[in-house]
């Protein structure tokens, strides 16, 4: 038998991280995997050289998407060409509904023989369950994080496996104290990281106001370390941004550094997305912070998100504000900052705050195998191998 041949698209840095954990434990139960793909630098690192830059893709909210739209469509029709051009055994989509939907009905449409598989579904818990029959109808096969998903899904025949959140499988704990020593930050100074997004619009919308809050609290205490961790797909664009912001705080945008720099943070200011179950597993306290444009918040809000909170550690705990969130008109820095002025004067409140997040994070895990070796199996499978 052939080796399989697999193709992975990921247009976001989430996305690029899972790709790459997945390409390796796939590879570890058939080494002789072909595997090209469109991805970041993730993928890169695997050796993996994406046909297109996937940069433009990082759009967020409706108003933002429609504007991308023109671009979404191009790159669509440009990664199909690349799908098609390889000739793979299965073709697998890494989240980023929008853009994967239309690459996926395209290989459809030119290549049904292809199998494709979704690695991570739209939240159709949350906000649009209609689009699980779309999803439904597009590809062979659904690797989604959590039960509650499956539900919307068997009306319509998809094959659906739950493989947990990806997060909660990274095992790497960070080395706080190499962090520090690396950085010059004394053992004994309090930290503050501060995760902007992986974004453009995050960086645009969100990181302002993160940023003026992280200023806030090195100016109430100039002893305070504060470490600003924009991904690197953003990093140019942060830079540009906030200029000065090296003038008083320590920048570090190394994915090889992204857990150090969690596990050496007394507090986390964070935007909201996947990194805040990665901060929940390295125990870091954290406030959450987010912003989209306002016809899509009104939109949301008035018909289509069905949940109070954002987070998903809120979430899964009955929809509770577990972790603290300034959404929209209340991500102002000084509210965000007062309350980790409460935390960062307060020990016990720090402690109390890790232990509800470690309550919040045991209601995740589904059960003890890794997400990525899961996703791994059922590629395989369904690629023939």
């Amino acid at each position: 038998m052939t080796a399989p041949r697999l193709y992975f698209v990921a247009a976001e840095a989430s996305g690029d991280l899972l790709a790459r954990e997945v390409i390796e434990a796939i590879k570890t139960r058939q080494p002789d995997v072909h595997v090209s793909g469109i991805g970041g630098a993730e993928m890169a690192s695997l050796g993996i050289v994406s046909p297109l830059d996937v940069a433009p893709l990082s759009v967020l909210g409706l108003l933002e998407g429609l504007k991308a739209y023109g671009t979404v469509v191009k790159l669509a029709d440009v990664a199909a060409d690349a799908i098609i051009a390889d000739s793979p055994d299965a073709v697998i989509l890494v989240d980023s509904w929008g853009f994967m939907l239309r690459v996926a009905q395209r290989v459809r449409a030119r290549a049904p023989h292809i199998k494709l598989v979704k690695l991570i579904g739209p939240q159709v818990w949350a906000t649009r369950a209609g689009r699980a029959k779309t999803l439904a109808a597009t590809v062979d096969h659904l690797l989604c994080m959590h039960e509650i998903e499956a539900p919307y899904y068997e009306p319509f025949g998809l094959k659906t496996t739950v493989i947990g959140n990806p997060a909660l499988s990274r095992h790497q704990w960070g080395n706080g104290e190499a962090f520090r020593a690396a950085h010059g930050i004394r053992a004994d100074a309090q930290v503050v990281l501060v995760l902007p997004g992986s974004r453009s619009s995050e960086i645009k919308r969100v990181a302002p106001a993160l940023v003026e809050a992280a200023r806030i609290l090195k100016d109430s205490d100039p002893e305070r370390t504060i470490v600003m961790a924009p991904a690197a797909s953003v990093a140019a664009q942060f830079a540009e941004a906030f200029p000065d912001v090296t003038e008083w705080a320590t920048v570090s945008s190394n994915p090889a550094e992204r857990y150090d720099a969690m596990a050496a943070a007394d507090l986390s200011l964070a935007c909201s997305g996947t990194v805040t179950s990665e901060l929940a597993m390295q125990g870091t306290p954290m406030i959450v912070a987010y912003k989209t444009g306002w016809v899509t918040w009104s939109l949301a809000r008035g018909f289509l998100y069905k949940r109070r909170h954002i987070t998903l550690l809120n979430i899964v705990s009955d929809d509770e504000e577990i972790v603290p969130e300034f959404v929209q008109t209340q991500q102002k820095p000084e509210l965000i900052a007062s309350q980790a002025l409460q935390w960062l004067t307060n020990p016990e409140a720090l402690a109390e705050q890790r232990a509800e997040q470690q309550i919040a994070l045991s209601r995740m895990k589904e059960g003890d195998r890794d997400a990525a070796e899961i996703a791994a199996e059922v590629i395989l499978e369904e690629a023939g191998a």
